[in-house]
């Protein structure tokens, strides 16, 4: 795991190295910079899991006509390597940089198919000065580019772009992408003028100043045949994700897990520790380290979950207080790190990950992906557009959506009838207005085939809200120096799980039926089997109405805040954000949205008018 960057044409080194070393948190254990033939400048921050001793970049083959940057994990490069050493090539080292250029210049842009894993990298052509840019799959790596004054130059986070840009100012979307969150990862558009984002499942080329981008993976071109009976589709997702955990298990450092209580993470430690039983070739096998958020006091701890899984695999846990008055003050600079809006709090995701680091973890098996992949939260009362007319499948939905909710804070408890007429309404009017749900790939013959719960499922994966989530866990981590890995996201288990019908999903009051069925035998009965579900969020009425209330109060009455460009309506903010301050509002969802409109002049302080220049 790694930060990238480069230019074309060259830049000078210590500029260039000053534009790197802000990435030096994505990779502290080295650096390396290149410029070759005055033609580009390569650079690359390494965080050492595999070959820690060797994989130095930038990387070069033997004749030096080809150099890789990489950022990212080829979990299946032992695989890869045996099929290039049949084939007589050569390695020098143990690393999966090595793997992949030597998979480029065997396979050229059909290599990216071969892989499992995630990535951004770059490789430079010197016979045809041409650049090679590819991201993973589902966007699991950030990457970046601008082109500056005739200067192309891409990154791995937007602030190693920053020295090169005149101004560092808003894009004009950017009020577009902080009123749609869920919507722009998936875009090229990005809060920074002069900065797009390379999109996911694409190849680019760039060549005599123009970059040209291709898709390369739509998961609608790789659905397989599953079995009819639902107890052999369970087998088989069991043996594709016990494999995807497999291999994300190779590495040369620590690794362990954030574990949350919920099923995802918990099918994930659990498989862990089912793998370690037997005779596996996934290296190192320090895997017991788990890690568990805790919010004590409020209704949103679910430590007394984690326990039992941990309870239930013979292993002990670090239990992190999640205390966000210990890190306030470095709000601003994180809100620098993060360069994103996100609708919560960064700080609980990044001292659970500052806390991995901290106790010598480097790598860890997550559960994300998992949700959107099988409809978690709500989801699920898509699927009552599919069901109108039955009168059963629709209780059973109604049930089910109504169970995962049952002991959750957050959110207000109310009755099936008025779930039922208020999902319907909404979906009618949506419908009727030409608002109903649109994906880029509408018009694939795979997606029409979908009936809408499943084509709702495969656009929060694919194009919103996953996305999104997997920018934030890169940043959370990364921030950090952790690299997180995800066997939901395995490419074999995606197009598996989208091959289902969506009645192997959910049924009989559970979401996620199938990874209950599948990893039932390895944990415990109180987890497999739980309904409910909080999510990862922070108790915000409790902080706005307790350690936090002077901040906002104070925040809110600044001069700087009233005359905000970047808030629409910053009055109105301040009479919503005082109404929980003073305790005349306690509504979860009222104060979650206070905090998502207040986000952009926290990001606005934290970013702009600022000096980025080398001196």
């Amino acid at each position: 795991m790694c930060g990238i960057l480069g230019t074309i044409p060259n830049t000078e080194y210590n500029k260039f190295k000053h534009a790197l070393d802000t990435l030096e948190h994505r990779g502290p254990d080295g650096s390396g910079v290149e410029t070759i033939d005055n033609e580009i400048t390569l650079g690359h921050r390494r965080l050492a899991i595999v070959d820690i001793n060797h994989g130095h970049q930038p990387m070069f083959d033997d004749t030096k006509r080809y150099s890789v940057v990489f950022n990212g994990e080829i979990y299946n490069f032992i695989e890869i390597r045996k099929e290039l050493e049949q084939l007589g090539y050569k390695f020098k080292s143990n690393s999966d940089t090595e793997v992949l250029l030597n998979a480029y210049i065997k396979w050229n842009d059909k290599c990216v198919l071969k892989f499992n894993g995630m990535w951004a990298f770059a490789i430079w052509d010197n016979h045809k000065k041409e650049l090679f840019l590819s991201k993973d799959r589902f966007g699991e790596k950030p990457l970046f580019y601008a082109d500056i004054n005739g200067k192309f130059i891409f990154a791995s986070e937007m602030k190693a772009i920053y020295p090169f840009l005149n101004q560092v100012k808003p894009s004009k979307d950017f009020h577009w992408m902080k009123n749609n969150i869920f919507a722009y990862e998936s875009t090229e558009k990005c809060l920074i003028d002069g900065i797009k984002r390379f999109p996911l499942g694409s190849n680019g080329v760039y060549k005599n100043g123009k970059l040209k981008t291709y898709r390369y993976w739509n998961t609608l071109d790789h659905l397989v045949d599953v079995p009819h009976n639902y107890n052999e589709q369970v087998d088989q997702f069991r043996e594709l994700f016990l494999d995807a955990c497999k291999i994300r298990m190779r590495a040369d450092v620590p690794i362990g897990t954030a574990l949350s209580g919920g099923l995802d993470s918990s099918a994930t430690m659990s498989a862990m520790a089912h793998l370690s039983k037997g005779q596996i070739d996934y290296g190192k096998k320090d895997w017991q380290h788990a890690f568990v958020a805790s919010f004590p006091g409020t209704p949103l701890d679910e430590s007394k979950y984690a326990k039992k899984v941990v309870d239930n695999i013979g292993i002990k846990a670090e239990y992190i207080d999640i205390n966000p008055i210990n890190h306030w003050n470095k709000l601003e600079d994180y809100f620098y790190m993060f360069e994103e809006l996100y609708i919560t709090s960064p700080i609980p995701m990044l001292m659970t990950y500052g806390a991995v680091k901290s106790h010598g973890t480097t790598v860890t098996l997550d559960g994300h992906g998992a949700d959107e992949l099988f409809s978690g939260y709500g989801h699920l009362l898509e699927a009552l557009w599919d069901s109108k007319f039955n009168v059963e499948s629709t209780m059973d939905i109604l049930n089910t959506h109504i169970g995962t909710l049952s002991d959750n804070a957050q959110f207000g408890k109310t009755n099936k009838l008025s779930i039922y007429l208020n999902y319907m309404s909404r979906k009618i009017i949506k419908n009727f207005l030409g608002r109903g749900l649109n994906s880029k790939d509408m018009r694939h013959i795979n997606y029409k085939k979908l009936d809408n719960f499943s084509q709702h499922l495969y656009v929060i994966f694919h194009e919103t809200i996953l996305p999104t989530l997997l920018r934030n866990y890169d940043r959370y981590s990364m921030m950090n120096s952790v690299e997180i890995r995800m066997p939901f996201m395995d490419h074999r288990v995606v197009s598996y799980v989208n091959s289902l019908p969506h009645s192997s999903k959910f049924g009989n009051g559970y979401t996620k039926k199938m990874i209950r069925d599948a990893m039932d035998p390895y944990m415990p009965k109180e987890i497999t089997w739980r309904k409910s579900k909080i999510g990862f969020n922070t108790p915000i009425v409790d902080w706005m109405q307790g350690d936090l209330r002077e901040w906002f109060g104070d925040t809110v009455h600044d001069s700087a805040f009233i005359s905000s460009e970047l808030i629409d309506n910053p009055m109105q903010l301040k009479s919503d954000i005082m109404s929980i301050v003073n305790k005349k509002n306690s509504n979860y969802l009222e104060a979650q949205k206070c905090w998502t409109e207040l986000s952009p002049y926290i990001w606005g302080k934290s970013t702009l008018n600022k000096n980025y220049k080398y001196e």
